[in-house]
């Protein structure tokens, strides 16, 4: 692995503002919400060391609420995310998929990784790839939900992340395109320093080509409407998933994420499709 500086994110986000993709207050959010430390833990692999003319960045900020734990819901969430990355390591495009797994109360699970390496006990001359094992599944050693929704507050944090990574790509002038998916079971609630407003221009910057933003939201007892939510946020209509409670509802929505994170992932036509499409249910 090449020791290769640590980005700077000042010159990351000046640079995509002045290409076009970062708005004047989306890059004032992030300059005066002073984020670098939280955005810099989760940019993890160098641009270095992928070696790809494309990749897609798949990330998932995964509620770790206590209401989640309360509604029963901990390992219908742990199996949800777990078929994400089962569906994307079994698909022909994962040696070119770097994922990145974070709580929405800040813990980052692993950093953007490369989902498969090479397997070096494969035969010669054909190359096999395995799941890297530092992309780990949730488990209930690794995700016990117990705390906040500062919702507002780490939608902007892992969206500067999306951002810098895929900008890091741009600038060593390789293709990248970016699925995104926001989970929560409530309102916001603890955010200190962001609202709505600050998370809706960054969302919007994201409505571009190559990047896609989702968001669940797993039903409350009816207390949140999620679709106001996610729209004040942002987020397109036919971007947003409202699963119940069931297990079976929130299995059925995360299948329909895998499913379109898979084909997303599937080159430049596909990607355009399944963006200007949505979800293909709710």
């Amino acid at each position: 692995m090449s020791s290769a500086p640590t980005p700077n994110l000042s010159q990351l986000f000046q640079t995509a503002h002045s290409e076009g993709l970062l708005s004047p207050r989306s890059l004032q959010a992030l300059q005066n919400l002073d984020l670098g430390q939280q955005i810099q833990a989760g940019l993890g692999v160098s641009v270095d060391d992928v070696h790809a003319a494309e990749v897609v960045l798949v990330t998932m900020m995964i509620d770790d609420s206590g209401s989640i734990r309360f509604a029963k819901n901990a390992q219908t969430v742990r199996d949800g995310h777990n078929l994400v990355l089962f569906s994307l390591e079994s698909s022909k495009q994962a040696p070119h998929i770097l994922v990145h797994t974070a709580y929405l109360n800040g813990h980052v699970l692993f950093p953007y990784l490369p989902l498969a390496v090479l397997d070096p006990q494969g035969q010669p001359g054909a190359a096999r790839y395995l799941r890297n094992s530092a992309v780990c599944d949730l488990d209930d050693r690794n995700y016990d939900p117990r705390l906040g929704t500062p919702l507002y507050d780490q939608t902007v944090v892992l969206l500067g992340r999306v951002l810098a990574k895929y900008q890091e790509f741009a600038d060593a002038g390789v293709i990248a395109r970016t699925v995104t998916l926001i989970i929560t079971d409530g309102a916001d609630e603890g955010s200190q320093r962001a609202t709505a407003a600050t998370v809706r221009p960054l969302v919007e910057d994201l409505r571009h080509e190559r990047h896609i933003v989702a968001a669940m939201g797993i039903d409350d007892g009816g207390r949140t409407d999620f679709r106001r939510v996610f729209r004040e946020m942002g987020i397109d209509d036919q971007w947003i998933l409202t699963p119940g409670q069931s297990a079976n509802e929130l299995r059925r929505a995360f299948q329909v994420f895998s499913q379109s994170a898979v084909r997303a992932s599937q080159g430049a036509a596909a990607f355009y499709q399944v963006a200007g499409g949505g979800l293909t249910s709710h």
